[in-house]
């Protein structure tokens, strides 16, 4: 499956439509905020009860929190008017330029 193939089909689920795009927008980046965290805290207990050791019960629950996230920020790009394609073209592009440039471990957006 594609990025765009993905937002597409991830896009039917998307219960926000017909609200105002101010309120689309601030709906799926709070819902990313609030998945972001949940992977981080499945990530968490890998190191604070597991040894830093990822159990396929554990990797699996990160799976699925990194799906929706994967959701959420489909959402946002649809909303925005991008593609996700899209999206990851550009960013392996800028990180090509910056490992050519040889600022990759440098600091700020317009390295």
């Amino acid at each position: 499956m594609d990025f765009n193939e993905y937002q597409k089909l991830a896009s039917r689920t998307a219960t926000f439509d017909g609200k105002n795009a101010e309120y689309q927008l601030m709906y799926v980046c709070l819902g990313l905020a609030g998945e972001t965290g949940e992977v981080i805290e499945k990530v968490k207990k890998v190191i604070r009860n597991d040894g830093g050791a990822i159990s396929e019960e554990r990797r699996e629950a990160i799976k699925r929190e990194i799906g929706d996230v994967l959701w959420y920020l489909s959402q946002i790009a649809r909303v925005c008017g991008i593609s996700l394609d899209e999206a990851a073209e550009a960013n392996i592009k800028k990180l090509a330029d910056r490992a050519a440039r040889g600022v990759i471990k440098s600091e700020g957006d317009s390295r």
